[in-house]
């Protein structure tokens, strides 16, 4: 469907369109799209040339092995980009957690040093917990 309707905004003529001013073309082909829909084109189609943290060769392989081939380039774009983007929110929660836990335990200790902090995987198992996901720890023998 993306693919539909960026190829309807590349059959319209010469004609400049504000940003924030939607297609006519676009919304007459799709009736039922929200305004917001054009902003979503406009990032689908700066995605050829952004280059995401999370490589896109890893990315189609998974998407691949759950079902979804694509060669649309955009779209493994994209899902590496929501990929990287869940990614960075996990390691900001597991250092918050990991402050927290150091701080509580250090409270004695005042200081200007700078502090370094070492996240484990307890802060992680923590972190990942808030989003939903279990993580058990394998027994030891």
């Amino acid at each position: 469907m993306i693919d539909q309707i960026m190829a309807l905004e590349g059959t319209e003529g010469n004609e400049e369109v504000a940003e924030n001013e939607p297609e006519a073309s676009v919304y007459e082909a799709f009736p039922n799209l929200p305004p917001t829909a054009d902003n979503v084109l406009s990032v689908v189609s700066s995605l050829d040339s952004y280059t995401t943290t999370v490589p896109n060769t890893l990315t189609a392989s998974i998407l691949s092995r759950a079902g979804m081939d694509t060669d649309d380039q955009r779209m493994v774009t994209l899902v590496s980009l929501a990929a990287q983007k869940f990614i960075s929110d996990l390691a900001s929660d597991a250092l918050t957690h990991c402050k927290m836990r150091q701080a509580s335990s250090n409270h004695i200790k005042k200081g200007n040093k700078e502090k370094k902090y070492a996240m484990t995987t307890d802060d992680l198992a923590i972190a990942l917990q808030d989003k939903g996901i279990a993580v058990k720890k394998p027994p030891y023998h």
